[in-house]
């Protein structure tokens, strides 16, 4: 079968190969996968990979063999991996921990969409109480960003959305942010929550606009620039302020869950930015670095 693998050469960061078929153990289903979704991370970082592995962790397809064991949904359901392994392929044995069934009337591509972002921007703001709080999304024209203002919105904060540049705010407001921002030099609010995709002097920005007992939480370094932080910017009186990181890697199936009941009962829109086929994929990768796709991309399995 034909799948996408890394590829550490000048062809990378992946390519297409013919791979064995998959061989499911008796806890795992067999899925057809119809789409994947691409993330900046998996695609960016490929030295944490092997080369010539199946690539890829989200995508969205139809249960073509149920796991033996009786465990997860049955044949022909349509189901979302999330944070899956080597999920860039036609053919997928998956483990129903990573499973999220999508509901009658949601896009099946949609699904490949949340995976990753979806489930990181979710975990995140559970952390605490978002409710009247004022909240700040970096990066959130990205993937993870979309689903945070959406999903910060719908908990009762006041949502400032933060983005690289004027053309990239489109759509923010909409979504539920309250003020969309290109930096934050303009804005003399305290923030208690940050959601930081971006990091870099970005991140030390962030921290002299937290609040007392705010928390900033590190879900990404886009820039792939360092923070430096002034001489006494880490020292403070009143309630204690904190960064925290962000590497959540348990399993995915009742978060997936959640996200595609919001999806389905129309309180959660799911930004794909771009669609195409997974043939070119050299493009999608190239617009992604590029920073030309507002939001996610899915690409459908040929």
């Amino acid at each position: 079968m034909r799948a996408l693998v890394v590829e550490h050469g000048e062809a990378g960061p992946v390519r297409f190969a013919d791979v064995d078929e998959p061989e499911p153990s008796s806890d795992e289903a067999l899925v057809e996968i119809r789409h994947i979704g691409l993330n900046f991370g998996e695609l960016n970082y490929l030295h944490l990979w092997q080369a010539g592995a199946v690539h890829g962790h989200d995508a969205a397809g139809v249960v073509v063999r149920a796991a033996a064991d009786g465990s997860g949904p049955p044949e022909g359901t349509r189901v979302a991996l999330g944070m899956s392994s080597h999920a860039w392929a036609e053919r997928v044995a998956v483990s129903p921990a990573s499973l999220g069934i999508v509901p009658e009337g949601v896009d099946l591509a949609d699904g490949a969409a949340l995976g990753i972002a979806g489930v990181t921007a979710l975990r995140v703001l559970r952390k605490r109480s978002l409710l009247a709080r004022d909240v700040l999304i970096t990066g959130a024209s990205g993937g993870v960003g979309h689903f945070a203002v959406q999903l910060a919105a719908l908990a009762g904060a006041r949502v400032t959305a933060l983005v690289g540049s004027p053309d990239r705010a489109a759509g923010l407001r909409e979504l539920g942010a309250d003020r969309v921002l290109t930096d934050l030099a303009g804005t003399e609010c305290s923030f208690d929550f940050v959601l930081d995709t971006v990091a870099g002097p970005l991140l030390a920005q962030a921290w002299n606009r937290l609040a007392e007992g705010g928390t900033i939480h590190l879900v990404g370094y886009s820039s792939g620039q360092d923070t430096t932080f002034p001489s006494g910017a880490l020292f403070g009186f009143g309630e204690s302020r904190s960064i925290t990181t962000y590497g959540d890697m348990t399993p995915t199936s009742e978060d997936l869950t959640d996200l595609l009941g919001l999806v389905a009962a129309g309180r959660l829109s799911v930004p794909v930015g771009l669609r195409g086929s997974w043939l070119d994929v050299d493009d999608a990768v190239q617009a992604l670095f590029a920073r030309k796709v507002h939001g996610k991309i899915v690409l459908d399995v040929v």
